[in-house]
């Protein structure tokens, strides 16, 4: 169900969705409200209501691809990516997280310092292998007490299209869509292909619940989760230099 509506910073729309109680295996009737709101300041943002009626876990995300150059402009290799994480979460052959924590000094996994999201795309690192590119989580550097925690920043130099993701999860997945073999055509009539666009989808975890020592996924109230996405414009380029607010995930 969709169901239009204003905000007090722009305009929304909810979409609903009931899980029965059993459904994929999962226990609890879980009821999930997202709302999407383009707020007054080009911000867009994403809010997650839930309820269950029994114990459960869920782990919510949003799974958007972008391309700063624009739809139909290629590869993202060129654009410029920062995540601000000491840590990630290796995973085995098969992408699942091993339970390690480890550290990404002296990997192509070390986004510390604003690099091109391509400088290290073809690494033999076993991890690269396995997930044919980049398609992994990153463990966010949080500081107790901040309710939001800065997770990535990208930028397209020939546009000055730019991104900030901020987050209360504990974890960004990044993503430079490896599996994309050119079977879907976009609105611009061109095929998708491997790097012609990034995720940065802000998490717990993955596989969670079967690590104990990974944060909990454990629910069992209403929770609440928001979102934002900002794009500076080729116009705003002096703009850049100023805190810009872009990408927000909350609450889990």
């Amino acid at each position: 169900m969709v169901s239009p509506s204003t905000a007090p910073d722009g305009v929304a729309a909810t979409l609903s969705y009931v899980s029965k109680d059993g459904d994929q295996g999962f226990p609890g009737t879980l009821t999930t409200h997202v709302t999407y709101t383009l707020t007054n300041d080009n911000a867009l943002r994403i809010d997650y209501l839930v309820s269950t009626d029994k114990d459960t876990v869920i782990n919510f995300t949003n799974h958007s691809y972008f391309n700063l150059a624009g739809n139909g402009s290629g590869s993202v290799a060129d654009q410029m990516l920062l995540v601000n994480a000491d840590r990630y979460t290796p995973t085995g052959p098969d992408q699942i997280p091993t339970g390690e924590i480890a550290p990404v000094d002296g990997t192509p996994l070390d986004f510390r310092q604003t690099m091109p999201i391509g400088a290290r795309l073809h690494s033999a690192f076993q991890q690269m292998v396995y997930a044919h590119g980049y398609d992994h989580n990153w463990v966010l550097n949080q500081r107790p007490g901040d309710s939001l925690t800065f997770a990535a920043r990208a930028y397209d130099p020939r546009t000055g299209r730019l991104i900030d993701c901020f987050t209360t999860e504990p974890g960004v997945q990044v993503y430079s869509s490896n599996g994309m073999n050119g079977s879907l055509v976009g609105s611009s009539g061109m095929t998708y292909r491997q790097t012609e666009a990034f995720t940065l989808e802000t998490q717990h975890f993955p596989d969670s619940p079967n690590k104990p020592n990974f944060p909990t996924l454990a629910a069992a109230a209403a929770l609440r989760a928001d979102q934002f996405v900002r794009a500076v414009r080729s116009d705003a380029r002096q703009q850049l230099r100023a805190p810009v607010r872009a990408l927000l995930l909350s609450g889990l």
